[in-house]
């Protein structure tokens, strides 16, 4: 049993609108400088969920179900920094109104999951109330292992154990190295996730990526995010691929900060069963949680 302080933390609403999807341009290039039209960012995805592939779709950083945001700029920062993997979500507008949902992740936005028939009658500018809880979740017997964006039903479902040396063991679908994260380095783990360097698609398919998953928890080796990203020798982030593949330069999926140590104090363990939609009920699993 791993004990945390959930009795100590803070649930609070907060909320958002499904976003639409935006273009800056018609057009962008890839990393071999050929133009295509982004799709899957934003907006209401109807065939892409929660363990589902993250590479071979042709989108850039398809992001499953249900994108949100809040117009308003601070309270969007506020959804963003307040809401966390496995909240209760539910439609509070329109005709899918009382359609309930889990939130699955956050890219540019707040990803939130529902039943395929409750995503036929949500509109864009739907209202969603998240009930955010999460926020100051620690790990009692492991302090130095920060917890970001986690649920207390997520960290209690991700089957997490501890070894006879004293480490936290977690299960992971794959790991990966420094060399292969790029973009969002330099943006904090609280707000937006790290995107995979994917364009050499030979190392990719080398490494064994290729059946990535949305939802798959991975761990990142010799970094550590706990205070921004950076690396660490020793030190192991376990993260979930929030979002697919891209053809951008220096992206491709994403990996949202979950766990971070700067010690070698997480051992990461392979196991194909660690994806979040094995983890929560995700409504796109499960059938309609409409009302």
């Amino acid at each position: 049993m791993i004990r945390t302080n959930r009795d100590k933390l803070v649930k609070i609403a907060v909320g958002g609108e499904v976003s639409p999807p935006k273009l800056h341009a018609p057009t962008q290039a890839d990393s071999t400088g050929r133009s295509f039209i982004s799709i899957g960012m934003a907006g209401i995805v109807y065939n892409a969920q929660v363990g589902d592939l993250a590479f071979g779709w042709k989108a850039d950083h398809i992001e499953p179900g249900v994108s949100i945001h809040n117009p308003d700029e601070h309270a969007d920062y506020a959804m963003h920094y307040l809401t966390c993997v496995g909240n209760d979500a539910v439609v509070s507008s329109g005709e899918a109104a009382g359609a309930r949902g889990l939130v699955s992740g956050e890219h540019a936005r707040l990803l939130i999951d529902f039943a395929a028939d409750d995503l036929d009658r949500l509109n864009i500018g739907d209202k969603i109330v998240i009930q955010g809880y999460g926020v100051g979740l620690e790990l009692l017997d492991f302090p130095q292992i920060a917890v970001r964006k986690c649920s207390p039903a997520l960290i209690e479902n991700m089957r997490l154990e501890v070894n006879r040396a004293g480490q936290l063991v977690a299960p992971v679908t794959h790991t990966l190295t420094p060399r292969l994260m790029g973009s969002g380095l330099e943006l904090i783990p609280e707000f937006v996730d790290q995107d995979m360097v994917s364009e050499d698609r030979a190392l990719i398919e080398e490494l064994g990526l290729l059946d990535l998953r949305l939802g798959d928890l991975v761990a990142i080796l010799d970094q550590d995010h706990s205070y921004g990203r950076g690396l660490r020798q020793g030190g192991v982030v376990i993260g979930l691929i929030n979002h697919g593949d891209s053809a951008m330069t220096g992206h491709g999926p994403g990996v949202m900060t979950l766990l971070s140590c700067p010690t070698p104090d997480i051992v990461p363990v392979i196991d194909a069963r660690a994806n979040i939609a094995n983890y929560l009920p995700f409504p796109s699993r499960m059938g309609s949680q409409g009302k």
